[in-house]
Parts: structure tokens; C-alpha cells; sequence
């Protein structure tokens, strides 16, 4: 069972370490290269900031973003901003979803996101506590996958599976870390290929972080993911 209250906590948690260690950062660092090809970090922080907003507009009902289009200008205007102004929209953005997340509500309703995605509103302080934990790895600033809290990479491991199960396209796997397993890819009777390794390197793979080669694959070759 989903617990958007735990979730909720997790953001503000993940958003405190995030706003740490970015504030070490001065202007000129803000507008190096992140991890993500042809952002720089304000790119990630502007698109943190916006996010933080689009799922506010999730939960009250709106379109999550007005357009893609409109989306992608938000980030570009905002990305060059110093430091101080990334931050502070990032702080107080995030206070804005954690308000609405705290009003009451029914988190068994269905709501809209992107592309015509729906999920349970239960599920969404989740995919932000994801947004946050990913894009403070991308930001390149010494965070990595394997600082993420363990629990979390359990269950982001296990939402990506899921999300890949069922995709013709995607070769039927068995994937563990050695205590826990998950199955992903097309519908077969038994897995095609076992993908075995580190935790942090399972959900590399599968969020597009890292190339699986610290995975160990038998009965084929690593499956190919679609984008995110």
C-alpha cells in the first residue's frame, strides 16, 4: 500500500539534501555541464523547480504543463539564473507541492500527467521523491546512485520494471541484486536472460544513468531499454 504521507516527508528530505549541496556551487558552477546531455545544472534546477509546480497543477486538476513546447521554454528561460534564484524558486516551489500535498484529498482518485499518462494521486509525491533523487545525481555535485536511501532504490527499481513489463520491444528478464527480484520486459512463460548486480546498478540501467556494465547478464545479452 502506497503511503503519500511517508512520500511526501521523503521529498522534503531529498530536497533539503539536494539544496545543501548545490549551495556549495557559486554562478559560475551553475552553468556547467550537468550529467544530462545539453543541460547545463540550472538547467536541472529550473526543471526541478517548474516539476514541482507541473504536479501541483496534477493534483488540483490542471493539464500537468500548458504544452510541451511551453514546458521546454520554462526550462530554457529559467536555466541561467544565479545561484541564489535557482535555489530559492527550487525551495519555494517545493513548498507549494508540499502544501497541496498535505491538503486533504482523495488519493485514491485518478489523475493526469504527461502524454496522457494516468496513475493513482497516491503515486505522485512518489514520482516527485524520483525527480529529485535522479536530477541530484545528474547535477554531478559528488551525489550519487549509491547514496540514494536504500528503500528507495528497492522501489524505484521495482515502478521501472513494471514499467517495462509487458513491451514486446524489451527482452523478457529476471533482474536481482541477490535479495530481492523483479521481471520486466515482454510477456514470456520463464525469463529469456538474468540480470544480476548491485542495486544502484540495476536502477542505473533501467533510469538511463549508467550503461549496465557493472551488471552481470546470462542467456543473452543486455536488454535494450526505450527511453524514459
Amino acid at each position: 500500500m502506497i503511503d503519500h504521507g511517508h512520500d511526501l516527508a521523503s521529498v522534503r528530505d531529498a530536497t533539503d539534501r539536494l539544496l545543501t549541496a548545490a549551495a556549495k556551487l557559486d554562478n559560475a558552477g551553475v552553468t556547467q555541464p550537468s550529467r544530462l546531455p545539453g543541460w547545463s545544472r540550472g538547467h536541472v534546477l529550473a526543471h526541478l523547480a517548474r516539476n514541482a509546480d507541473a504536479l501541483v497543477n496534477v493534483l488540483e486538476g490542471r493539464p500537468m504543463y500548458s504544452s510541451a513546447e511551453a514546458r521546454d521554454a520554462d526550462i530554457e528561460r529559467d536555466a541561467p539564473r544565479p545561484l541564489d534564484v535557482q535555489l530559492t524558486d527550487l525551495r519555494e516551489s517545493t513548498a507549494r507541492f508540499l502544501r497541496t500535498g498535505a491538503a486533504p484529498a482523495d488519493w485514491s482518485r485518478t489523475v493526469e500527467l504527461r502524454n496522457g499518462v494516468t496513475d493513482s494521486a497516491s503515486r505522485v509525491p512518489f514520482r516527485r521523491w524520483i525527480e529529485v533523487e535522479l536530477h541530484h545525481v545528474d547535477l554531478g555535485i559528488g551525489y550519487e546512485l549509491e547514496d540514494m536511501p536504500a528503500q528507495f532504490t528497492e522501489r524505484e527499481i521495482d515502478f521501472l520494471a513494471r514499467r517495462f513489463s509487458g513491451n514486446p520491444n524489451v527482452a523478457a528478464a529476471r533482474l536481482t541484486d541477490g535479495t530481492h527480484a523483479w521481471r520486466t520486459g515482454r510477456e514470456t512463460t520463464e525469463p529469456e536472460i538474468s540480470v544480476t548486480g548491485p542495486a544502484p546498478e540495476l536502477l542505473g540501467w533501467l533510469a538511463g544513468r549508467r550503461d549496465g556494465s557493472g551488471l552481470t547478464v546470462r542467456g543473452g545479452s543486455l536488454p535494450t531499454l526505450p527511453p524514459l
